[in-house]
């Protein structure tokens, strides 16, 4: 009973904390300070941007590089790398650097808040991820130099540390341009830099310990590189890879011809600009094409691709690869009518198929309510509406121009599903570990009904 209650208070202490991390935010963001005419903004507006930072998400209903000053873009930042990384991990991060002694309390909110299984080795964990994470952001930063410094000067060592953030924690949030990432369309080191911190802050921090364990492994003898990874890796470095390329195909073949997005380019640059849109609706939310002119068949594309988004245990959103994976191997396998789910020659637990299938039911509902709630306020098209309450649920941060335009039960509406959408998976996770602990549960008499 007494690890019971730790655990449902684990639940309410990471729900909290990224409420009072965005309320904190937004206080700061109202002030004067923050903003770049030296005014207070309004609360809305100002709550709005703490909550698209926190939750990573990326939708801004100003622009983020004219409307606020230095010290309101640090706030900004900051707000995108505890999102990130978890007001959690930075709280244990800095117990860890302070030399705290973290109780069993504690190591059951990081295992709770990381999604793990187990509370062994958890420590090292927390500081393999931090330092990990600035080590990757520090890489992109310099890399972003390159570009930016020659052409903002001094100026564009900052805007390469907030793109390198902003895109390693899938946040889309940009102080480049009104215009997202599209000045640099065609520029193959903005493209590529930011493509990778997408896809490593996406793929999951598991993901990036498994490859170095199997790396270091091959170095003493010669082993089968995929073989020796673990399961979850496999799905995630498969269904990710699988995704973006599978993604990008489609968006060349609908954008082809498209004289708003890509008509004018050489094949190389559509195959760029088409590999770079399907790696960024992938929960980053930066653009290098306008997401209104997009062809109908695209932004459907890429609404799966929001919806499905990053792996788990990662800084990215959506139902993850994972949980995608498994309900399409859940699926063949009740077509092929076998009773067992199996991937990579391994069989999946039924609490592992239960849980796909209550994260996806989550989604889709807060997804739903949204796209409704949205609906009755705007008066923006079906598919605008549709794109925008996706993008926020799955935390994505593209739009199709509309997020500026709503009005503010609008902006209250793509709040609340953008924390819902951020903080969901993670209490159904807690929840399912909780009815694991509870096994002695007395069952109601089982009746058979008509599926399908």
């Amino acid at each position: 009973m007494k690890n019971q209650r730790i655990r449902i208070s684990t639940t309410h202490i990471i729900l909290l904390s990224f409420l009072i991390a965005i309320l904190s935010g937004a206080i700061l963001l109202s002030l004067p300070i923050s903003s770049a005419n030296g005014k207070f903004t309004p609360f809305i507006d100002a709550l709005f941007t703490a909550t698209t930072s926190t939750c990573v998400t990326g939708l801004v209903v100003t622009p983020t590089v004219s409307a606020w000053s230095v010290f309101g873009q640090v706030v900004i930042l900051l707000l995108i790398q505890i999102g990130g990384l978890g007001v959690i991990t930075i709280m244990s991060g800095l117990m860890i650097l302070l030399h705290k002694k973290m109780g069993i309390g504690d190591r059951l909110l990081l295992q709770d808040a990381f999604n793990l299984n187990s509370l062994s080795g958890l420590i090292r964990f927390v500081k393999k991820v931090v330092f990990g994470t600035f080590i990757i952001e520090g890489i992109g930063a310099l890399l972003y130099m390159t570009v930016f410094i020659p052409r903002f000067g001094a100026q564009g060592i900052w805007i390469s540390v907030f793109t390198s953030v902003s895109a390693f924690c899938n946040a889309g949030i940009d102080i480049i341009a009104e215009n997202s990432l599209c000045d640099y369309a065609l520029n193959p080191i903005i493209n590529i830099v930011t493509s990778a911190l997408i896809i490593i802050g996406g793929i999951g921090y598991i993901v990036w310990w498994d490859v170095l364990r199997v790396i270091k492994l091959s170095r003493a003898k010669k082993i089968n590189f995929f073989r020796d990874l673990t399961l979850h890796s496999k799905i995630a470095i498969t269904a990710t890879l699988f995704l973006i390329f599978f993604g990008a195909a489609l968006i060349f073949v609908f954008e082809y011809n498209n004289p708003q997005t890509m008509k004018d380019y050489t094949v190389l640059q559509k195959i760029e600009v088409s590999l770079f849109q399907s790696v960024t609706t992938r929960t980053a939310g930066f653009a290098t094409v306008s997401q209104e002119h997009l062809t109908n068949a695209s932004s459907v594309v890429c609404l799966l691709l929001m919806f499905i988004g990053g792996s788990p245990v990662g800084t990215a959103g959506g139902i993850k690869t994972v949980t995608f994976t498994v309900l399409i191997a859940s699926a063949i396998a009740s077509i092929r009518n076998k009773e067992d789910t199996e991937l990579f020659g391994r069989h999946l637990t039924k609490q592992a198929v239960s849980k796909a299938v209550a994260v996806t039911c989550m989604s889709f509902i807060i997804m739903f309510t949204s796209t409704v709630l949205l609906s009755a306020v705007t008066d923006a098209s079906t598919l605008d509406v549709v794109y925008e309450t996706v993008s926020a649920t799955a935390t994505v941060g593209l739009t199709r121009n509309l997020t500026t335009s709503l009005n503010s039960i609008g902006k209250i509406i793509i709040i609340v599903t953008m924390y819902l959408g951020r903080v969901g998976p993670i209490s159904l996770a807690v929840a399912f570990k909780r009815r694991k602990d509870n096994q002695n549960i007395v069952r109601n008499p089982i009746e058979e009904i008509s599926v399908g």
